[in-house]
């Protein structure tokens, strides 16, 4: 998967992070284990200190709705988008209800 990752450009990056920081928000409070799950994303994707800052950003406001539109990722990068959603939300060892619920949204929107 961080292979794949890593073919990511900058946008796509950055819509990758914006996604999974709003999973991070589902139960809306950031556990210290998606925070580090975060973090070791970040470094994977070797963002950029603006993305940094970004990703920082919405570690402390989560993305608004119409930052989030499922129908903007590119096809090609569904299965991405979805393993690291997954992976996010079972970072903290346990699945929320509002996770569980909004990854079967998201899953159905992408597929």
């Amino acid at each position: 998967m961080v292979r794949a990752m890593k073919q990511l450009d900058r946008e796509d990056r950055l819509r990758l992070m914006r996604f999974i920081c709003s999973f991070a928000w589902a139960d809306l409070e950031i556990q210290d284990e998606e925070r580090a799950f975060i973090k070791k994303l970040v470094k994977e994707l070797d963002l950029d200190d603006a993305e940094k800052a970004q990703v920082e950003a919405w570690l402390e406001v989560p993305p608004t709705a119409d930052e989030l539109d499922p129908a903007e990722i590119p096809l090609s990068h569904r299965e991405i988008f979805l393993e690291t959603a997954r992976a996010m939300i079972v970072a903290d060892g346990r699945i929320d209800e509002d996770e569980a619920e909004n990854f079967a949204l998201f899953e159905a929107l992408v597929r």
